[in-house]
This record gives structure tokens, sequence and C-alpha cells, in this order.
């Protein structure tokens, strides 16, 4: 099983760990402002997902792998984020990234 791992510079990023093996990674602009970074990972065994909020007074969260939609292959998670990240003929792109745990700065 696949799943997607979003974080939002600026508002919260979100950490695999050793449970998910983290295969590619997307970086998504709309109007050419960086909105989210999207980690694409295996789900060997269930879960808790690290969501760390950014900013002054942001707390850690841990959240249950169950709750993270998932995706039988690799190709039907990135059909997910291309379906996410497609508004006609908006200026949005979905463009491959390092990958890494956390959005690029």
């Amino acid at each position: 099983m696949f799943v997607i791992l979003t974080s939002k510079p600026g508002q919260y990023r979100t950490q695999a760990n050793a449970d998910i093996a983290l295969c590619e990674a997307w970086d998504y602009h709309f109007c050419g402002r960086l909105l989210a970074h999207f980690a694409v990972g295996e789900l060997l065994r269930e879960t808790k997902v690290q969501v760390i909020e950014e900013g002054p007074g942001g707390t850690t969260n841990l959240v249950p792998s169950k709750f993270l939609e998932r995706f039988d292959s690799l190709e039907q998670a990135r059909q997910e984020l291309q379906h996410l990240c497609q508004f006609g003929a908006l200026d949005a792109t979905l463009t491959a990234a390092p990958l890494t745990s956390a959005p690029a700065a």
C-alpha cells in the first residue's frame, strides 16, 4: 500500500518514519507560489505519522496511518496527485522534488 504525506510551508510538515519507505516527492506550485510538498511512500506496517505545526506555539501530533488514504500502487498515488493538482487552465504545476521529509525552502 502507498500513502501520500502532505506538507504546507508555513503551516505544517508531515514526517515519515521507518514504517514508511519514501519513494518520490513532488512540489505543488499555484500561480508561481509553492503551496504544498507531497511525499509518496510505501506503508510497510501500520504506524503513526508526525504532523508538526510550524510557527510560534506549534504542536506535534501523531496521526495513525489508518486515517491516511491508501493506494494499491505507486502509479495510483501519482494519478491522485495529478487529479488533486489540476485546475483547468489555471497556473498550477506539479514538479518532481528532492526526496526529503520536509519541503524545500
